[in-house]
């Protein structure tokens, strides 16, 4: 018979004290911690590295015109951050046997983590990516500054690129045409422009209405600087400046577009700054921007684009989880230097989601109610699968961009009673209160927007109600074109955005347009048939009847004086069933980020320039 082995317990207070003997976990202790933060470092570098490649590719897709492909990059790249950190977090728990959180231990991981970043081009977005493989192995109660990155610990205001963030040009020595030439042509495009000398021409005229030459000669700093990285989304690419006279900053966007038989031309030179601001607002899908230090992109366009934050710009550029950081770390800033309650947000109570704000943040905060009262017939998942759709889907300036959370805690003291009562009623599967604090399991949060049935409360100005009725229709004509239809188009789920622009919110009836089945209204020979409370002919899930839509576009009082001669098309089939043949041919419809008033006239003779 074998003999039993004996167990051997280690008792740490049978160890003298001045003993130099350490246990083995301890004497590993700082080799262990030095392979998990460069475990978590190398995902992250992984990460940036296929980032960057997608993106880099972004002007080649631009210069051959594949639209379509451009689309798909865009669609993929939303996807790999997901991808390396779920990597990641494998590794470390199968090659690193990372289980039950060691405190000691992850303190030193951060350490040796914080001193890997110091000559680092990107330490913000490795910090980011750091906290999300934490976030993703251990519990909500660690998330604590000592273990991650609540706030950031390496600067990143100085950081020089290999090659300069941006290129300054001195038109007071080449002169202003030369400068403006020299500029398009230092892109380093591969294919050239359809008529340099046109194109040029109108730059100089709409930059001479706001810098006239007289101005110009009067200033002893006279500068243009432009960021060295194109900006490409959809089907253009966008030249990002500013003009500096002396004291005075003026940003600008130059729009390149393809004409697809070889060649670019510049569309338009903006110089609004509201409508700068549109062009990165938050409905809108993200650049394509090849930049090795991404802080310095940011604080660029934070000079020419005071209006927007750093959640915003980083998101603008592709780097939608550092967005979430940025906003994360901003908004626990404001809690801490502020004292109103959140409130339920004004408007109509959805069926799905329970909306509520901080009157003093401009922000709104969505959850998923437990149950959803009819007509509704959807479940939780399909909810958050709309979601999805939408943030990876093009959203054409017309469907606002959610930040998505888990496990956001907020003080219990800053909740309304009458609010918490019913988030606890409704959406108790979403939240958990816990002594003073409380606990929302998932969370989407937007930009707060006036509720367009609520703006237009405001007034009955003919004007202003004719504009918004436009402003109304183009959005879901917009949305169309992408591929979306909108689902439930009532006035209450459409915002109004500080630049007057008219953006879709509610997701949960949204699915893409071609899979639609859009149907006339059938003719019934029975005149008893119209009575009946249900339809009398059938009607599958799919099925769309735009003579229906009257009694979404029709029913305020203001809108319905326009909408018909503006939009009328929208309450017919064959608009419908045209957009749908568009789609299914392949046809990508251009949908310009700016006014349309903005863009130069074409010229009638093509000389194609280099």
């Amino acid at each position: 018979m074998a003999k039993s082995a004996k167990t051997i317990y280690f008792d740490p207070a049978s160890v003298p004290e001045k003993s130099s003997w350490k246990p083995d976990f301890a004497r590993s202790r700082p080799k262990r911690a030095q392979k998990i933060a460069r475990t978590i470092l190398d995902g992250f570098e992984k990460h940036f590295s296929l980032f960057q490649e997608i993106t880099s590719g972004a002007q080649q897709r631009f210069e051959h015109a594949e639209w379509h492909e451009a689309r798909e990059a865009a669609r993929q790249r939303i996807h790999f951050y997901d991808s390396r950190i779920k990597e990641t977090v494998e590794i470390l728990r199968t090659k690193l046997s990372i289980s039950a959180l060691d405190k000691p231990l992850w303190e030193d991981v951060k350490i040796r983590y914080i001193s890997m970043l110091l000559e680092h081009k990107q330490p913000e977005l490795a910090e980011t990516f750091y906290n999300s493989v934490f976030c993703k192995l251990f519990d909500r109660r660690y998330y604590k500054n000592n273990h991650i990155f609540v706030r950031s610990s390496v600067s990143n205001e100085y950081i020089q690129a290999d090659q300069p963030i941006y290129r300054s040009y001195y038109p007071g020595t080449a002169g202003f045409r030369n400068t403006v030439i020299n500029i398009l042509n230092d892109l380093k495009f591969n294919i050239g422009y359809e008529n340099l000398t046109y194109d040029v021409r109108q730059i100089l005229a709409h930059l001479g209405q706001v810098i006239p030459k007289d101005k110009r000669s009067e200033s002893l700093n006279f500068q243009i600087d432009v960021l060295s990285s194109l900006f490409f989304r959809n089907k253009a690419a966008y030249l990002i400046g500013r003009v500096i006279n002396d004291y005075q900053t003026t940003p600008f966007v130059v729009p390149i577009l393809n004409n697809e038989k070889g060649s670019l031309y510049v569309d338009a030179l903006i110089l609004d700054p509201s409508d700068i601001d549109a062009i990165f607002g938050f409905s809108r899908a993200y650049f394509m921007v090849d930049t090795q230090v991404p802080s310095a992109t940011v604080n660029f366009l934070m000079g020419i684009l005071p209006a927007k934050s750093k959640a915003d710009l980083y998101s603008a550029i592709g780097f939608h989880k550092q967005g979430k950081t940025e906003f994360y770390r901003d908004f626990l800033h404001h809690l801490s230097h502020s004292s109103d309650l959140f409130i339920e947000a004004p408007g109509t109570r959805g069926m799905v989601m329970m909306v509520f704000t901080l009157p003093s943040y401009r922000y709104v905060f969505k959850l998923i109610k437990d149950s959803f009262e009819p007509p509704k017939k959807l479940s939780r998942s399909t909810v958050i699968e709309k979601y999805r759709l939408v943030k990876q889907h093009d959203r054409v300036g017309r469907l606002a961009d959610t930040l998505e959370y888990s496990e956001v805690a907020l003080p219990l003291a800053r909740f309304d009673e009458e609010l918490l009562l019913n988030l606890q009623d409704t959406c108790s599967r979403s939240i958990i209160v816990e002594d003073d604090i409380v606990v929302l399991k998932h969370v989407y949060i937007e930009h707060r927007m006036i509720p367009l049935n609520l703006y237009l409360q405001n007034f009955d100005d003919e004007e202003q109600t004719k504009y918004f009725a436009r402003g109304y229709g183009d959005a879901i004509k917009e949305m169309a074109a992408a591929n979306i239809f909108p689902g439930d188009m009532l006035l209450k789920n459409f915002g109004v955005t500080r630049n007057r622009r008219v953006v879709f919110y509610d997701y949960d009836e949204i699915r893409y347009l071609d899979e639609c089945k859009i149907r006339k209204f059938p003719q019934s020979s029975d005149p008893f048939d119209d009575m009946t409370q249900e339809p009398w002919f059938s009607v599958g899930e799919d099925d769309v009847f735009p003579e229906e839509f009257e009694r979404y576009f029709l029913v305020h009082p203001l809108i319905r004086n326009h909408f018909a001669e503006l939009h009328g098309d929208l309450m017919t089939a064959e608009f419908w069933r045209e957009k749908q043949q568009l789609i299914q041919a392949g046809t990508l419809e251009d949908v310009y980020p700016y006014r349309r008033s903005l863009r130069f006239p074409r010229p009638r003779k093509i000389e194609r320039n280099t």
